[in-house]
């Protein structure tokens, strides 16, 4: 590679939805990358989030945790919005496109020819952060946990978020099923010394209790860690973000026990309120000049989230006049349909997503989603028809790649 462009080139010719689901090349090409990158050899504390709904969040709030506490912090979330360069970040920052290409060439060296898309910037984040020399590595778990990259990844602590159905075409059918793929990131080998988990149905729960037990690890909850402290304020918007703060949290506290890292309450506060990431109820004032409307931005997509953004702005007494939602053909959208209908009580515009072969078709959502829903060319077209709608503010939420499109046409709200 000899600038990003070629970089970039690259990764989209793997094709950026093609899966091999396999840990064997991005293990093989891991272990290579230790002799080439002789940093990889030294372990930062590590951290991997797993679950259905708010891993970027728990992730972010994580990462903030440790920066405000002087550590040098990296963070790998997925998917991005406008760049894959929002992928891996060091300090809260994205790296140079120089640094890119250096670490994506020792990728290529160890074997990167033969990985996925995610695999190569897995591998590629993993050069980074050693590079970078951070103290404490975040890394969210991309599509499950059995054979997703990540897990490739050795890691000290493991959180899990809510569980729940998503991906079930990939990870299999049934609460079960899901939630058996994702307790196989407790697998030995890792260096894994604690679980944490969010709050589980008990059917997800005992299996993430058998897991832990087969690994010889401890399960634990955050109330067991740390007491949640009263009064704090978030950098991310609802009340659902202090069950992902709170995971994060006790998180925090536990590889502080673990690795002796320096801790303080007022640095804690700090660190959950200046958290953020796009698209996580964001609120974006209406800006004639610009033709927007009022808007909140979220990525609820399945039905867990969807209750989850209900509720949050039940609690802020705000009640959209419309929506605009777009999803990819593998969410299942019959157990969506009622919490996205309970989010307004006007229309629904349902725009394609663009350029995605897993996109669901407008019209098989629209038959999904009830009489109020109907079908929008795209989406600045569904953005016009919710304006004459209704002068009350108006959600965007479903799909992370619908949102990509809102900060495509508008980068300044990224």
């Amino acid at each position: 590679f000899t600038d990003f462009a070629s970089v970039a080139a690259h990764l989209r010719g793997l094709g950026f939805f093609y899966w091999d689901l396999s840990l064997e090349r991005i293990g093989r090409t891991l272990h290579w990358l230790e002799d080439l990158v002789p940093a990889m050899q030294r372990r930062p504390a590590a951290a991997h989030i797993v679950g259905t709904n708010g891993k970027g969040s728990t992730a972010t709030f994580l990462a903030a945790l440790g920066r405000a506490h002087g550590l040098r912090a990296g963070l790998y979330t997925s998917p991005h919005f406008l760049s894959v360069r929002e992928r891996i970040l060091v300090d809260g920052r994205l790296l140079p496109e120089d640094e890119w290409v250096v670490c994506a060439n020792f990728v290529r060296q160890a074997g990167g020819e033969s990985l996925t898309y995610f695999e190569f910037v897995t591998a590629l984040a993993a050069v980074a952060f050693a590079r970078a020399g951070v103290d404490l590595a975040v890394w969210e778990a991309g599509l499950g946990a059995r054979s997703d990259a990540v897990t490739a990844l050795p890691v000290d602590l493991v959180l899990f978020t809510p569980i729940g159905l998503d991906h079930e075409n990939i990870l299999g059918e049934g609460l079960a099923a899901i939630a058996r793929d994702k307790a196989d990131a407790l697998v030995a080998g890792r260096g894994i010394e604690a679980a944490v988990t969010a709050g589980q149905e008990p059917a997800v729960l005992e299996i993430l209790q058998h897991a832990a037990e087969r690994l010889g690890c401890p399960l634990l909850t955050p109330s067991e860690v740390i007491v949640w402290p009263e009064g704090a304020r978030l950098g991310l918007a609802g009340a659902h973000q202090q069950d992902n703060a709170y995971l994060a949290l006790a998180g925090w506290r536990w590889l502080v026990g673990r690795f002796g890292f320096a801790d303080a309450e007022a640095r804690r506060l700090d660190g959950l309120r200046r958290a953020f990431i796009p698209g996580r109820l964001q609120f974006i004032p209406s800006a004639p000049e610009r033709g927007l409307p009022a808007l909140i931005l979220d990525g609820a997509h399945n039905a867990h989230g969807l209750r989850a953004l209900h509720s949050a702005l039940r609690q802020m007494g705000i009640r959209p006049g419309a929506v605009i939602f777009s999803a990819l053909a593998d969410k299942d959208m019959r157990a969506a349909g009622a919490a996205l209908s309970a989010l307004t009580a006007g229309p629904i515009f349902v725009p394609p997503v663009q350029d995605n072969p897993r996109a669901a078709k407008s019209e098989d959502l629209v038959a999904l989603l009830g009489p109020r829903a109907q079908p929008a060319a795209d989406l600045n077209a569904a953005l016009s028809l919710a304006a004459a709608a209704t002068s009350d503010p108006i959600l965007v939420c479903g799909s992370l790649y619908l949102l990509g499109e809102f900060y495509t046409l508008h980068p300044e709200y990224l």
